[in-house]
């Protein structure tokens, strides 16, 4: 869920964020973000299997807590859902000591979005921004069968959409049920569609 707060530029909205709460800046327009219990229960899964990999792979990434993904050509900041920064690459971004805040693709091996209500966000502007920036993989989990047909397909049913920069432009692999997420940054992922599901309702 998300509420409209007000209209501002991206360079107030950094000085006005306060450090409590999610926020974004969607086109000059401050959108609180709410999330239902379910949605945390899966972010919360997918942090801790995604940082098992990078461990055992001993890679240069961490995944933050609050920092912000900016679109340089608009005034847009997203909070992802899970973030995983190269901390390698970070020396190249401007703003990330001071508002911790990332604008490059090469910053940012991948990026989760937990789909809500407001599901077009992720499967429209969020998708097209993702790409526009040069994030290498971007997935959309659509645990409640929320996002339309035409992404999801019909009858509609749950969902993880792993999208991989091809050519600079994302190309979309879809994995439902007992199907293992075939992952382009962790190729040895074994975590199944319906392992991520079933953390909105129990936990493991």
């Amino acid at each position: 869920m998300s509420q409209v707060l007000a209209q501002t530029t991206f360079e107030d909205f950094l000085e006005w964020k306060p450090e409590n709460g999610r926020y974004e800046l969607h086109n000059g327009v401050i959108i609180e973000m709410q999330p239902t219990g379910e949605h945390e229960r899966i972010k919360g899964v997918l942090i801790r299997k995604i940082a098992v990999e990078f461990d055992k792979l001993n890679l240069p990434y961490f995944i933050p807590n609050q920092a912000l993904v900016k679109i340089p050509s608009k005034q847009t900041s997203y909070l992802p859902d899970v973030l995983l920064l190269n901390n390698a690459a970070l020396a190249s971004e401007p703003l990330w000591n001071k508002f911790s805040t990332v604008q490059k693709g090469a910053s940012i091996p991948l990026i989760v979005e937990v789909v809500s209500t407001n599901w077009r966000d992720d499967y429209f502007a969020k998708l097209g921004d993702y790409e526009e920036i040069g994030i290498p993989e971007y997935w959309i989990v659509d645990y409640a069968a929320l996002g339309g047909r035409r992404f999801i397909g019909n009858p509609k049913q749950p969902t993880i959409s792993v999208y991989q920069l091809v050519d600079d432009e994302y190309q979309v692999s879809q994995f439902r049920g007992d199907d293992i997420i075939l992952s382009p940054t962790f190729p040895s992922l074994n975590l199944t569609a319906e392992q991520v599901f079933q953390a909105a309702f129990v936990m493991e």
